[in-house]
Parts: structure tokens; sequence; C-alpha cells
């Protein structure tokens, strides 16, 4: 794993991150003294896929039907 220090990584910045993309791990040093890691990213998998409960759940017809008289009058009270 190269280290290479601060000065250096500001100047050839856009090279490290080729080779980090090019899954090389690199270590940049201030004054000889590692204080940072650049390496490649990985891909996360998306959590959720729509279309994974496709036919596992019902929607009732009367969804947007007004609500019983006896219902409105406790959210109203």
């Amino acid at each position: 794993m190269p280290t290479v220090n601060m000065h250096e990584a500001k100047t050839h910045l856009s090279r490290l991150v080729d080779r980090a993309a090019a899954n090389e791990e690199i270590v940049i040093a201030k004054a000889g003294k590692p204080i940072a890691k650049l390496v490649p990213l990985t891909e996360t998998k998306p959590r959720f896929r729509f279309g994974t409960l496709a036919g596992l759940l019902r929607v009732p017809d009367d969804l947007d039907a007004p609500l019983p008289a006896d219902l409105l009058e406790a959210f109203e009270a």
C-alpha cells in the first residue's frame, strides 16, 4: 500500500483517484504520519426493490370511502 504526502496528494489527486478506482489503496500522510486512506468505492445493493410485494397485499375497494360518523366524532373530539 503506497504512501504519499499531503502535497503530492493535492497535486496529483486525479491520478490517485484513478489508481484507487483500479482497486489500489493509497495512504495519505502529513509530516510523515498517516492520516487518511484513499480506497475504491464499493457498490452497495439497493435495500428495496419495487415489486417485491406484488400480489401479497390487497387494497380494499372502499379505501377512500368516508369514515363512519362515530369514528369521525372520535377524531374531532
